[in-house]
């Protein structure tokens, strides 16, 4: 019998939603004509992602790098539900990213007081944010819907600036959805973790702890669009069999 594959996150300066895209298109051997594809599915310009090499510190690494209008439009859980519906995700797929969007609804609206159905999303319903999470539900199930292992979440104090104005980090969302997760501080300031990240990282259910035994077979290192000072940078990704016994 052939072990089951485990994706496993490491992040070591904190998880947005173009590193998962990038960490799990370098795990699934996607490349940027088939994040491409399902961009355009999506209803978004098919030259609106791209997987590329970047380097930080003189580190060779892989980053998505998305680039899309910016809009006003509020969305709905219901409109997102529609271009979700739309698209050419599998069924498994399309669950995965609506679950995560409804994840986050009930966040929003807990934090505003307001029915999931009621919440119109702002940063977390822009397009950088459909994009990221059906791309992610899609890779991951391209990858056969492997059980998923993250670290601790990091997290520091500062701020981040929103469609409500100047709040706190994390954001309340964020601080919403943390409820269950293993966090640790990290020594430096701003916005770590991100309302899309979290949220696909519960909808996959993913468990949070050390380096499960595992063989690995791919593994990559993925940096964000922001880049911490004085902090290690990016998160780790690896994929493999489990080790039994």
């Amino acid at each position: 019998m052939t072990a089951a594959d485990l994706l496993v996150v490491r992040p070591n300066s904190g998880l947005s939603g173009d590193m998962l895209l990038a960490g799990f298109a370098r795990m699934a051997g996607a490349a940027t004509a088939d994040l491409a594809a399902i961009a355009e599915s999506l209803g978004l310009p098919k030259d609106c992602v791209a997987l590329v090499e970047k380097s930080v510190n003189q580190i060779g690494g892989w980053h998505a790098r998305v680039s899309l209008p910016k809009e006003h439009h509020h969305r709905t859980l219901a409109d997102v539900e529609k271009i979700i519906a739309a698209s050419a995700l599998g069924g498994t797929a399309r669950d995965l990213a609506v679950k995560a969007f409804t994840i986050l609804a009930a966040a929003e609206g807990r934090v505003h007081g307001i029915p999931p159905e009621k919440v119109t999303f702002h940063e977390v319903g822009a397009l950088d944010s459909i994009l990221d999470t059906c791309l992610a539900a899609w890779l991951y199930e391209r990858m056969g819907c492997p059980r998923l292992v993250s670290g601790p979440l990091p997290l520091c104090d500062g701020t981040v600036r929103c469609a409500h104005g100047l709040l706190p980090t994390p954001a309340p969302a964020v601080l919403d959805m943390l409820e269950g997760v293993p966090v640790r501080g990290l020594a430096s300031s701003g916005e770590t973790v991100t309302p899309t990240a979290i949220s696909v990282l519960k909808a996959l259910d993913a468990e949070f702890g050390d380096w499960p035994a595992m063989t690995v077979r791919e593994r990559a290192l993925v940096y964000g669009t922001r880049v911490l000072p004085g902090v290690a940078n990016g998160a780790i990704f690896a994929r493999g069999p489990a080790q039994s016994g």
